[in-house]
């Protein structure tokens, strides 16, 4: 459990931070930039769930606890020395990915196939949804850059790729299933 007696510590006024294994980076980090983009995409959630009613309010609150499960993994470099660990990190594992792509596959078969690209808009939660996807897009690229420097969990790098994904479906099922979607009309305004 957490425990936070002071919010500010002064420790980061020089531009670094502590990671979750205590070593110090650059708050301009690319871990530090991930991690933080996953925070920004959940303060998105957070937004979108003012909109959002019964299961997808819960299905949201899941996520934003994942969201959550996924930024303390992020913290925690060396996925090689967990073992060694007095304490393991906390790390994403198999079974939320597997949940995200159950839901998608179940709001899928609610949707009709689209026929065109889809504009983000329609309802307020729909509109909020579309800019958690965008956001989590964003925190995959950073993640995919952080792989290459550094290591990163698999689970982490594919749980982002699907949660974009879960976003774009949320989003059509909340524009009434998808016939509330603002659709493409290329070179419509030429």
């Amino acid at each position: 459990m957490v425990v936070l007696n002071k919010i500010y510590t002064r420790t980061g006024d020089a531009g670094q931070t502590a990671l979750g294994d205590g070593s110090r980076v650059g708050k301009a980090s690319a871990r530090v930039e991930a991690y933080g983009t996953v925070d920004e995409t959940n303060s998105t959630v957070g937004m979108a769930r003012l909109h959002a009613q019964g299961d997808a309010d819960a299905a949201l609150a899941r996520i934003q606890n994942d969201l959550f499960d996924l930024g303390a993994d992020l913290c925690t470099p060396d996925l090689e020395k967990d073992g060694e660990r007095e304490y393991p990190p906390l790390r994403m594992v198999e079974s939320q990915v597997d949940r995200l792509e159950a839901e998608i596959d179940a709001m899928t078969a609610r949707l009709e196939p689209l026929r065109s690209f889809i504009l983000p808009g329609g309802t307020a939660l729909a509109a909020h949804l579309h800019l958690c996807r965008t956001v989590s897009r964003r925190a995959e690229r950073l993640c995919v850059e952080l792989s290459g420097q550094e290591g990163v969990n698999p689970h982490a790098l594919k749980y982002l790729n699907r949660l974009s994904d879960w976003f774009f479906c949320a989003a059509r099922i909340a524009n009434d299933e998808g016939r509330a979607d603002v659709l493409w009309t290329p070179g419509a305004n030429r």
